[in-house]
């Protein structure tokens, strides 16, 4: 992972900002907070909560004056989480909620002590230079997302969600399935049954990138965790992910990376 693609702090003080940063930010929220102020909008009655800020909004935690830690902040690039490990995870699809929709996600009773030890992973890892603290961080981010799928209102929440962030859905979900052999735009809208140019608006309007940038993210990314995690030759990893030959491919990352896989590689 790069620097600074994951980090995390506990909610301590009487009042938390937003960082200035530009990734996601998960709030756990335990107790003893009086509310959180989403683009000026106050909302109260929050404990054993979690909320996926994007990055666009703007936000501050209100609490007691209390020493204790009323939960976590984490803050994930939208790299980590499209990790193969991670990108499955309905939690993925709250980042395509529109501008006016926030979601609360509310845990049920009864996790918030495994909640609370997977953070304090989190943040200790972070802290240290263990050998493979990458993979592990990875593994409990992947631990807390399954709690989250599973205990909180994460599927009715998206299906109040509007037509063309569930087409955006649906389109990232059918890349993730299918990129290792088709890589145009034409084949995805195809499936969803909506002209190339209808999908690329629909992206642009949700996501602020193209139909192809998603395609392309997916490609790097998966390009990325083969080359640094696997010992298959660069010959073997080209074919694999649908290009039709290892120069190709190289080309490909090179021109969207600035370095050759070789490179990447040995680094």
């Amino acid at each position: 992972m790069k620097e600074n693609s994951v980090s995390i702090s506990p909610i301590i003080n009487e009042t938390t900002l937003k960082q200035n940063n530009k990734n996601f930010a998960v709030c756990w929220i335990k107790n003893e907070v009086d509310g959180i102020e989403i683009n000026d909008v106050l909302h109260k009655n929050i404990s054993n909560s979690i909320f996926f800020l994007d990055p666009k909004y703007q936000w501050k935690i209100f609490k007691n004056n209390s020493t204790k830690s009323s939960g976590y902040i984490l803050y994930i690039a939208d790299e980590v989480l499209n990790n193969p490990m991670l990108s499955n995870l309905h939690i993925n699809e709250v980042r395509l909620f529109s501008s006016n929709e926030i979601p609360l996600l509310k845990l049920s009773p009864g996790i918030e002590k495994r909640t609370q030890a997977i953070l304090e992973m989190i943040d200790e890892l972070l802290g240290s230079n263990l050998n493979h603290k990458d993979q592990a961080i990875l593994s409990l981010l992947n631990t807390f997302f399954v709690y989250c799928d599973g205990q909180c209102n994460i599927k009715s929440a998206i299906a109040n969600n509007n037509a063309k962030t569930n087409i955006v859905y649906k389109f990232k979900k059918l890349v993730d399935q299918h990129v290792l052999n088709n890589h145009e735009v034409t084949y995805y809208a195809k499936q969803l049954n909506v002209s190339s140019k209808y999908l690329n608006e629909c992206v642009q309007e949700v996501l602020n990138v193209s139909s192809k940038h998603i395609i392309t993210e997916q490609l790097l990314m998966r390009s990325r965790h083969q080359l640094k995690f696997s010992t298959k030759s660069i010959k073997e990893i080209s074919y694999e992910l649908g290009f039709s030959s290892p120069d190709y491919f190289s080309y490909f990352f090179k021109n969207h990376t600035g370095i050759t896989p070789s490179a990447l590689r040995i680094n």
